[in-house]
């Protein structure tokens, strides 16, 4: 999951160098934290959140397929 974050990420930053993604794992449901730079931040959630709807959506998708649970968090 990290890796798909990840990859998606650095493709949407301008500071790719920048982006750090990291997993934890509670209750059963794995957590991915995302950080990038500040100016990188807007194009992360995108306009009325609809780019990290979409990373939330492909990542559920990808954590569906292995049976588990999945959250994306900007941080």
């Amino acid at each position: 999951m990290k890796e798909l974050v990840e990859f998606i990420a650095k493709r949407l930053a301008d500071h790719p160098d920048q982006v750090e993604v990291s997993e934890t794992e509670a209750d059963g449901v794995l957590t991915v934290h995302l950080k990038a730079a500040d100016d990188d931040k807007g194009r992360m959630i995108g306009k009325e959140g609809k780019v990290i709807k979409a990373i939330r959506a492909l990542a559920h998708v990808a954590a569906a397929k292995s049976g588990r649970k999945v959250r994306v968090d900007v941080d």
